[in-house]
């Protein structure tokens, strides 16, 4: 029985990632079905270690959904299977339109890292994700793709002060901006 092709189940298997796996994400529902374009200044495949390189201005489109970063590094079991996908920028950045809205869902990381075994999704160093009004700043966010679990933490417990009593830095802690409803009612005088 001859082997897939590296090269075809990178197509297979980042589609399956892409549309099926993001974090709290509903993808809009035509994605799926759309042709897959990684663009980068380089690729390296590499059968025989079940490794994909790509890197340079990294560019991956499917539909409404967009991945950029400076390398993308995909990994299979020897069965060929999906491992890991690693993505890695300043910021590397995802941005998906779910269906019924037209406002995007965008995420960015320092590294992006997806986990297909454990249904796990990782950004860590400087992670944003923001969808709709709602933003969670941290980090680092794992997302458990099959139980909807999030986690945030930061590197620091505490933030560091200026001699004027504010913080250094607004990201040494996890942020959860949720917005307050919006009353459509006009108030009484």
């Amino acid at each position: 029985m001859n082997k897939p092709s590296l090269h075809n189940q990178i197509t297979f298997n980042l589609s399956l990632l892409l549309i099926c796996s993001t974090p709290a994400l509903y993808a809009l529902s035509t994605d799926k079905n759309q042709d897959i374009e990684i663009e980068s200044n380089s690729a390296y495949l590499d059968d025989s270690k079940n490794i994909s390189i790509y890197t340079g201005e990294v560019v991956v489109v499917q539909g409404s959904m967009r991945i950029t970063g400076d390398k993308m590094t995909i990994f299979y079991t020897n069965e060929n299977e999906l491992d890991k996908i690693i993505v890695e920028g300043r910021p590397a950045t995802f941005r998906q339109l779910p269906d019924k809205t037209d406002i995007y869902d965008e995420a960015e990381a320092l590294v992006m890292e997806y986990y297909e075994s454990r249904n796990l999704i990782v950004l860590d160093g400087q992670a944003r994700v923001k969808q709709g009004e709602r933003r969670l700043i941290a980090d680092h966010v794992e997302y458990d793709t099959e139980l909807s679990q999030v986690r945030a933490k930061s590197e620091k417990s505490t933030p560091d002060y200026n001699t004027d009593g504010t913080t250094t830095n607004d990201d040494t802690r996890v942020k959860l901006i949720i917005p307050g409803k919006k009353d459509d009612a006009v108030p009484e005088n």
